[in-house]
Formats: C-alpha cells, structure tokens, sequence
C-alpha cells in the first residue's frame, strides 16, 4: 500500500473503522470557505488494485471525505458510523504527510470518492450500545446553552464534535484542552465515587457506594474493574484513556488483593504494558502529555503541597494549586512544540476549573447511564451538570479575553528546551521568594504578573507604543483579508467605540485586534462583500461588544457566506442591512458616506445589475494593473463591494473593498467630484488590477495594503507598488510591518504607527517603479545598496490647491529620484542581514562569495545644481537604543518636502531654494519669488526607531 500510495493510485479498499469521524474546520482559502473535511481513521482488510487483484492486509490508514456539494443526509451517514464498521469504497490513495521515514502513524491517506458510505457490515453490539450511550447524553443535552451543550459531552466521553469553534480556542489558549480529552481524572472520580478514597479502601472504615451496598473488597475490585473496561469503550480506547485505563487497573488489583500500592511503580507498569501492546504510542503526543501530567502529580505535586501548607496555605486549596501547577510546568515544554504559544493564565484557570469538573462529571456520567432508561431522568440530570459546565466555558472565554493569556514561542523542540530552562530558573526565583522575611516580593512578583496579563494600556504604552495615543484609523494584521477599524471616539481613543469594516478570514486574529485597541463597543459594522476574507472572522467582532448594526452589499453571494452572516448576526441579535450610494451617516466623530453600489434601480452601463445591486454589470473594458490590459471575472461579488469615503478628525480615508477595474472605472463615472484623500485603502489586497484614473483622482498620502504573509496570490503586485511608489504615496503594508495605525497630525497631514518594520522606499518597489504615465522606468537598483521611489513634484497655485498639473492628469512623475542610503546596508546583503550567494555552477566547482565592493568612508560629494560648491557629510554612526536617521538628499530644486523632514545643519548662503545640503531649519533667503524655503528644506533625515517600538513615518507631500 504505501508503494500505490507514492504512485497515487486508485484501488477499491475495504476497510474497519477504528475511531469516531471528526469534522474538521473549514478553512479559508482566498475568497472561498470550504466546507470542511471529514476524517475517519480505519484500518485497510483488502485493496483491489486496477488490474482486479485482490490482497489481504492490515494497514493503518486515514480516510478524508470532502463534504463540498454534499447533502446533509451524506454528511451526517458519514458522522455517525460507529467503530467497526466495515465499509467498502473507491479511493485514490495518498502518502501521509510528514517528512519522518514511513510518514505519520499511518501508511496512507485515502480520498474517498462522493456519496454516502457503502456500508458492509455493522458495528458490533458492544460498540452498538456504546454509540446509544453517547447518543443519549448528547440527546439529554439538546435543552442547555450552546456552550453546555457542546462541552458536556466532551467532559464525559470526550465528543467534541458540537463544541463551537470559538470556546475550543478559548480552552487552547487557556491549555484547558485536557479537560475534553477524557484521561486519568474522569476515570479516578468514578472510581472513588465506588470504592471511595484508596489509601483507606482496605479498611473497615473505607468509604464510598460499594460498602453501602455491602459488596466485600474483591467484589468491589471486580466491579471496578469492569467499569474502568466499560470507560474505554465508552469513551473510545484514546492513548490518554489506555493510559488511565492501565494505572487504575494496576490499582484496582492492589487494592482486591490487599498488596501494598505504589502509585509511581504502578505507572511505570502501565506505560510499559502499552508500549509493548503498541509501540506506535511512544510517538502520539496525547500519550506523552498524559504519562508526563500524571508523574508531575505524583512526584511534585506532593512536594509542592506539602510546603504551601508549611506556609499557612489550607489543605485543599494547596493541593489544588500544586496539583495544577505542577502539571502545568512538566507538560508546557511539550505544549509549545504542538502550539507555538505559552499561556499565562492556564495555572490560574485550571485552578479555578478543577471545583467545577468533578460535579459537572459526576452528573453528566448519570445523565449517561439514565438515557436509555428514562430521558426525563437524563435531562434533569444534565440540566444540573449544565450549571457548572457553563461555569467552565466561562472561566476558559474569560482567561483567553485577557491580552496577556497567551505568549509566542518557538514551536520546536529546540524552543521546548529553553521553556524547561526558562522554567527551572522561575522556579528557583520562587524558592527564593518564599524565603521568611521577603514577602513584599512576592506582592511584587504577583502584581507584575497581573500587570502583564491585564495589559493596561496607560501602563503598557511606555513601553510598547501600541496603542498610539488618538489613532484615527487601524488595519488589522489578520493574514490574507479585511479588516480596518475606524476610532467612533477619538476623545478616548477608540475605547469608546469603533466602525469595524470587514472582519477578515479568521475570527480570533480581529478579536485579538479590537481587544488590543481596547473597543469594547462597535455601533457599525461595515461587511463590504460577502467573500471568506471579508466575513469569516465576524464571530471574532460580535464576541463580548455591544455591536449595534451591520451593513452589507445588496449581492448575496457567495450565497453560503451570505447565510452564514445572517445566521451569525441572528444569533446574536444584530439586524444587517444593505448599504447603497448615497446614505451617510456619523459615528460619534466619524463621519461616513457611501460612494458604491449604486441602488437596486439604479443602472451603470445601461444594463441593470442582478441580485439587487447595481454592481452586477459595470461595463468598461477593464485594465489589468495601472498601465491598461483586461481583466477576467471581475463582475461578481467584488465589483458589489460596499465603497465608503470616511472623515475622521483632519484625515479623509477611502475605503474600495475590493473593487476590479470595471468597477473603478463606473464608480469614477458616477462620482466626478469624488475629492482627494489622505489615505486609501488599495482594492483587492493590492491586486496587480486595479484603475489608473482612481489613483489621479484621489492622490492619497497614504495607501494602506492588507495581505498576507508569503499568500499564494502574490499580493501585493509589483506593479501596484511601483505606482504608487512612482505617485509618492507612502505605502504601508500588513504582511511586513502588522498592524497599521493613523495618526492625525496637527498639521491635518496623518502619520502612520506600525506594529513592527518601516513603511519607506522599499516597501513601494521592490523592481523599478513603473510611471503612470507609461513612461520607461530606470534600472533597478542593487538590493541593500541603494532603494529609489518617486515623489510628486509640487510648486505653483495649482498644486498648493489640490488641483491637476497641466499635462499631468493629476498625478505627475517626479523630475527627480530621492535615494535614500541607510547606515549599516551592504552591497550583497538581502534580507536579515545574510549575504546573497551565487549559485553554485553547472561544472561542481565550490562556490565562491561575490567580492564586495569597495565602500568610502564618507558620504559622495552631492551638488544641487550646476555651481553649486560641493558639499561631504559623514553619515552618522547610529547608537544602540537611538533612533537610526536615513539620509534623503533631493537633487530636485522645486521639490517641496513636507514638514516631517529635518534640516539637519545650518544654513549655507547664496543658495537656492531646494534640495541643497545645510539648509538651514528655517527660512533661507534666496528663494524663488523671494519667499525662500520652508522649514525643512535641504539635507534632511527620516527617523527610523529601531527596536520593536512602532515607527512612526510621516508620510510625503
């Protein structure tokens, strides 16, 4: 099977079912959202090859089902098989993913065709009654909240398949996960709920419902014995619960043969009996993290106890606390290398979870057992476990609202080790905390951890500039989408309320978005159209905010998104309307306008647009990137994006969607007064196809790209950037600089506040900007030598007004290139510092490093113009923890930069105005028209605050 599988060939297999089919997530894949795979792992009996010959095998393998255009009724026959089942079928088989010899754990994927399953032969009666057990606790709690409902079931058999998408995130940014993976504590409260505490259970005064119902001990270790067996069926033969399964067996031996337990020796007994039954366990992280939870409980936990009640702490309250945490200390490394991240408040929330469990388990196992005899019992019992499960869900939704629950790290092995180190020393920093005499310090260390979970922004912008003091305007960082957030209360700081506009593809990166600029309350959000990038994340919005209204496009398509925002907005009891040209209105200081689509009876082209929009067919010819060309499916859902022209403080923001060319072409059409503006939002990611005729019109300050990191689509294109590089347009990217903020000025011009890089020169073109006006562009430059961008040029009544150049077409090309030199670059160096290597040549000579060229010691004479006397400058030496200034000599005399930018040294006499090095910082005479310069003028520096404090880049004229 394994060689088919490498040749990914079809064959006819029958295979054994051995776990319960899970329904994966949907992903977002670009403007789509799939509807999810679901995997059943099995074990292949027989494969058919195409040649007819049949043979027997004994295979572990994975089936994947797509359920893209199938039915409710195929996808739900595919959920409830039960394991055991034999089912025949016609698969193209694949090799597993992973790049260890043999693959994962199995020894092919196989891709099951559509249709419902073809079921062979049953389940077993003994997985028959074990399904109707399961079936019936989830039937028990159909009556509860959504979060019981789904929680529940996972805390008693471990069925998570009705827990929602946004409590399973807040259980693993919490690292409460254990609590739905059924292991050693469902299976020990049941045991002591029978035979009462061990360590008295061969006594007379044992406790416990076996003494009561007079059983005598070896009785009671029989019955023990066959509930721990009927666990495991019940609740599926997971590594955790094989685990638990073993020790309690050991235990339960001792315990009916009055031989002397040992806890320790009996897991090691454990882990070795199921090694040798299946050696594929050593390598199934479930196993590991169950072995490692369950010695940290026997080995520290005792310790840790012991001297919390030396301290004053009480019994139950330090056995708790040592309990969780030292299971959370011996189980992180592991956790970081599944997870990348380290919770902050996991001890805290396990803690105040594990009083809630043991009822909440206690009832739902009776809930369990009184299904098939009388479902009236079933729900009254689940009604009662249903309040501390709630309590559950909420500790785990509150713990992972907080802006410091969880940390970033390395997520490898390598980074595992150093969380170990990191941990050791922490807790050796307590031992030493607990010292007599020192308690301040612990007061200390308490608050600081406080401190560093809660994240209040008064105390934490020091030290990291996020949130910048009166943003105006933010972009999210969530991957591959949308999702802007315009500050409704400048006054606080958005913390008052904020207009959302999109919601991205992924609910918890704008959740995590909106919690670090402190909203707590949405009175509009904006949903521009209907496609996964745009909408996916809107749960992520309506989570813990008062959200007043949500406005979309009159296209609702793609019709299944469209249902799921319906359906999401219902739920939470938010109305959604459609949003067409011509409404405004006002958000505390935001006010809106909508630009595009036009109303259901308007028409664009003489053709009327379906489904309600007037975006349906816009006409035009199309243009693919700046420069003209045609554009293939661009009618549809991106042409129908809700367009708004936003004004907030001094900045006006213009807000496309995700608009193609037609569409541009025809809003262009409807709106000749469409005004200029500070800041624009580029179309469709930055997308190569976009409308050259909306960037004259607008000639924005500021354009704002929201993409992806290494996205497949290559947004944003080159040729975008190398336009807007050529307009002067400071481009600001999500994918290289994460969350962008805007700043209003007051000077009216808006500053731009990143998470993390520089928004400059090389952030417009990464190849030679391409002109507007088609003209031929130079050579590109060397990468980390030299960088060039364009800037408009500026001068007369005209441009002081806003209006077009003559000749221009509103956007002219610069007369000349700033080059801006950065301290420290050196030719042949790319990104992070590495050197650029040729490759290696065709002949196998070694490969040899480029020669570095030659560099001076001080900066190349620079003349403003001819005459001129030449004029050296060192470039400075930058310092650690200073700002590190970027030099821009202008070589145009009619350049007219903004007030961002720096003169430098004192003034030279004689000379004109322009870009002369040693302007002075105000005016220098000598000017044209005898007005002279303005501040600034001359050899100026862009400051660049290195470290991982935001930058804030003023933008270009």
């Amino acid at each position: 099977m394994p060689e088919l599988a490498q040749r990914r060939a079809a064959a006819t297999v029958e295979v054994t079912v051995q776990e319960d089919p899970r329904a994966l997530r949907p992903r977002v894949r670009g403007a789509q959202q799939s509807s999810g795979l679901i995997m059943v792992r099995a074990q292949a009996d027989t494969l058919t090859d195409a040649g007819g010959v049949r043979t027997r095998v004994r295979t572990p393998v994975l089936l994947l089902v797509r359920t893209d255009g199938a039915t409710a009724r195929t996808r739900t026959a595919w959920l409830r098989l039960l394991p055991s089942t034999r089912l025949r079928m016609r698969a193209e088989m694949m090799p597993p993913a992973g790049d260890r010899p043999g693959g994962q754990d199995v020894a092919a994927v196989l891709r099951a065709g559509p249709g419902p399953p073809e079921v062979m032969a049953g389940p077993t009666a003994v997985q028959r009654a074990a399904g109707e057990l399961r079936a019936g606790l989830r039937k028990a709690s159909d009556g509860l909240g959504e979060d019981a409902r789904g929680l529940l079931p996972g805390l008693v058999v471990g069925d998570t398949s009705r827990l929602s998408p946004e409590l399973d995130e807040a259980f693993r940014a919490t690292d409460m996960t254990h609590l739905t993976a059924v292991s050693g504590a469902n299976l020990s409260i049941l045991l002591v709920l029978l035979i009462g505490p061990p360590g008295i259970a061969h006594l007379a005064e044992r406790r416990g419902l076996a003494p009561r119902l007079g059983l005598p001990l070896r009785t009671t270790a029989v019955v023990a014995a066959l509930l721990t067996l009927g666990f495991v069926v019940v609740c599926r033969p997971e590594p955790s619960v094989l685990r638990a399964a073993a020790c309690g067996l050991i235990t339960v031996w001792a315990i009916g043969t009055g031989r002397r337990r040992s806890l320790l020796p009996a897991l090691a007994a454990a882990v070795l009996a199921l090694l040798f039954y299946d050696p594929w366990l050593a390598r199934d992280f479930g196993f590991l993290l169950s072995v490692l939870a369950t010695g940290s409980l026997l080995t520290l936990a005792p310790r840790w106890s012991a001297g919390l009640r030396r301290r004053g702490c009480p019994g139950r309250l330090a056995e708790a606390l040592a309990a969780a945490a030292a299971a959370q200390t011996v189980c992180a490394p592991v956790v970081v290398v599944l997870a990348a991240h380290v919770s902050l408040v996991a001890v805290p929330c396990n803690l105040l979870a594990e009083f809630a469990v043991a009822p909440a388990t206690v009832l739902g196992f009776a809930a369990l057992v009184a299904a098939p005899f009388g479902m009236p019992v079933a729900k009254g019992c689940a009604w009662l476990a249903g309040w501390p499960v709630e309590a559950i869900a909420e500790i785990a939704r509150t713990g992972a609202s907080l802006p410091g629950a969880e940390m970033s790290w390395p997520g490898s092995w390598a980074g595992a080790l150093g969380l170990a180190v990191v941990s050791v020393v922490l807790w050796l920093v307590v031992v030493r905390l607990r010292l007599p005499g020192r308690p301040w310090l612990c007061a200390v260390g308490a608050l600081a951890l406080l401190v560093a979970l809660v994240r209040p922004a008064p105390l934490v912008r020091p030290f990291t500039g996020w949130p910048p003091v009166g943003w105006r305007v933010v972009a999210c960082d969530v991957g591959q989408g949308d999702a802007l957030v315009l500050a409704a209360d400048a006054g606080r700081g958005g913390g008052g309320g904020a207009v959302v506009v999109d919601a991205g593809p992924e609910p918890r990166a704008v959740d995590r978005c909106l919690r670090g600029l402190g909203v707590r309350s949405v009175p509009l959000v904006v949903l521009t159209h209907f496609h996964a990038d745009h909408v996916a994340g809107l749960p992520g919005v309506l989570r813990g905010r008062r959200v007043g209204e949500i406005r979309t496009t009159g296209l609702a398509q793609p019709a299944d998104q469209a249902a799921f925002v319906r359906r999401t907005a219902r739920e939470a009891g938010v109305p959604v309307t459609a949003a067409y040209a011509g409404e405004r209105g006002r958000n505390g200081d935001l006010r809106w306008e909508v630009v595009w689509p036009l109303p259901p009876s308007g028409t664009v082209g003489g053709n009327g647009a379906p489904g309600g929009s007037a975006a349906g067919n816009v006409g035009g010819t199309g243009s693919a990137g700046w420069g003209g060309g045609s554009e293939e499916g661009g009618a549809g859902a991106n042409d129908a994006s809700v367009t708004l022209l936003v004004r907030t403080g001094g900045l006006s923001v213009f807000l496309p969607g995700d608009l193609e060319p037609d569409a541009q072409q025809a809003l262009l059409a409807q709106r000749p007064d469409l005004p200029r503006v500070d800041v624009l939002k580029v179309a469709h990611h930055g997308s190569r196809f976009q409308d050259p005729e909306l960037l004259r019109r607008l000639r924005p300050r500021v354009a704002l790209v929201s993409a992806g990191s290494d996205n497949p689509y290559g947004h944003p294109a080159r040729e975008t950037l190398g336009t807007l590089a050529a307009a002067g347009v400071l481009v600001a990217r999500t994918d290289r600089h994460g969350e962008l903020a805007l700043v209003d000025r007051p000077d009216g011009t808006p500053a731009v506040v990143t998470r993390r890089g520089s928004p400059g020169a090389d952030d417009g073109a990464p190849m030679p900007p391409v002109p507007a006006s088609g003209q031929g562009a130079g050579a590109p430059e060397r990468a980390g030598r030299t960088r060039r961008r364009s800037l408009p040029s500026c001068g007369g009544p005209a441009s002081a007004a806003g209006g077009r150049r003559p000749g221009g077409g509103g956007v002219s090309r610069a007369p000349a290139s700033l080059r801006v030199r950065r301290r420290g670059s050196r030719a042949g160096r790319g990104r992070g510092g590495r050197r650029d290597l040729r490759a290696p040549p065709a002949t196998g000579r070694p490969r040899r490093r480029p020669r570095r060229p030659a560099r001076p010691a001080r900066a190349p004479a620079l003349r403003s113009e001819p005459g001129a006397p030449p004029v050296r400058r060192p470039l400075p030496r930058p310092r650690p923890g200073r700002a590190a200034p970027v030099h821009a000599v202008r070589r145009s005399p009619r350049h007219c930069p903004s007030d961002g930018w720096r003169g430098v040294r004192g003034p030279v006499p004689g000379l004109p105005c322009g870009p002369v090095p040693g302007a002075a910082r105000g005016p220098v005479p000598g000017g044209e028209g005898g007005a002279g310069c303005r501040r600034g003028v001359g050899c100026c520096s862009r400051w660049l605050v290195s470290g991982r404090r935001p930058r804030t880049i003023p933008s270009p004229p």
